[in-house]
């Protein structure tokens, strides 16, 4: 069953059209790579998803349900309050390129901070959950330390078992390695495959070609605001049909050679 549906989604900023049209399913389950150059619409069809963005046209669903907009009585789409968007978007983890993790709270006071706030979870029952996913993304003994006293790939770390605090039936990351330094990459990365063979739905945008090969149920490529190639790792690395699907992997075997 799909758990996202995105439909005919069309995005503006000021007189530049930065989504055209996109159309996609991602069913329960699966892990999903947004592939492409810089400029494609990614990252702002990611942030539509959870309504960080709004959308000009089209419609997207997550679970069944329209996220920030509420359909009236004559059909037409209208944004909803914000309180009800909120409850949605608890549902919905994301990762970010930065770690935007709160510099005053520890590992644990970062993770336990949503859960208490917003799903009126007690703090010793949020604090036994923080215990047991950092422990998970193996930062066990980190749990007392303050952001500046962690690595780039222990801040991201932390920011995944943070989104994962709140029960997420979603994950959506954000090119979440390219803030890194190359050999903190692998232990996040790491951490994002484990996520993935525990069943946890995906969204990734990544320019991490190894991982989408090895890791996605499907690699889509995006190019001037729209979806031009959908296929499994196998066939979108061996034998994509697109043309500038085939030039963008040209493109990024002559920078690794």
């Amino acid at each position: 069953m799909a758990l996202v549906e995105i439909a005919n989604v069309h995005k503006r900023f000021g007189q530049q059209e930065v989504l055209r049209g996109v159309s996609l399913c991602v069913n329960a389950g699966e892990v999903v790579c947004l592939l492409g150059a810089s400029g494609s619409g990614k990252t702002t069809l990611l942030r539509c998803i959870n309504h960080l963005e709004t959308i000009d046209q089209g419609e997207i669903k997550v679970a069944d349900q329209l996220i920030g907009y509420t359909r009236g009585s004559d059909g037409r789409l209208r944004e909803e309050r914000d309180r009800e968007t909120s409850a949605k978007r608890a549902r919905i983890g994301m990762v970010f390129q930065r770690f935007n993790l709160f510099a005053h709270l520890t590992a644990e006071e970062n993770i336990i901070e949503a859960p208490v706030q917003v799903l009126r979870q007690s703090t010793e029952a949020a604090r036994k959950k923080a215990h047991e996913l950092l422990a998970s993304v193996g930062l066990a003994n980190k749990v007392h330390h303050y952001p500046h006293e962690l690595s780039g790939g222990q801040q991201q770390r932390v920011a995944i078992a943070r989104a994962l605090a709140m029960e997420p039936r979603l994950m959506l990351f954000d090119e979440p390695t390219s803030a890194l330094d190359p050999e903190l990459v692998g232990e996040v990365l790491e951490t994002m495959r484990r996520l993935a063979q525990s069943g946890m739905t995906m969204i990734v945008v990544t320019h991490e070609m190894a991982f989408a090969r090895e890791v996605a149920d499907r690699a889509i490529m995006m190019a001037d605001g729209q979806v031009v190639e959908d296929a499994p790792p196998a066939q979108f690395f061996s034998a994509p049909v697109h043309a500038r699907t085939r030039t963008f992997l040209a493109r990024l075997l002559e920078k690794q050679a």
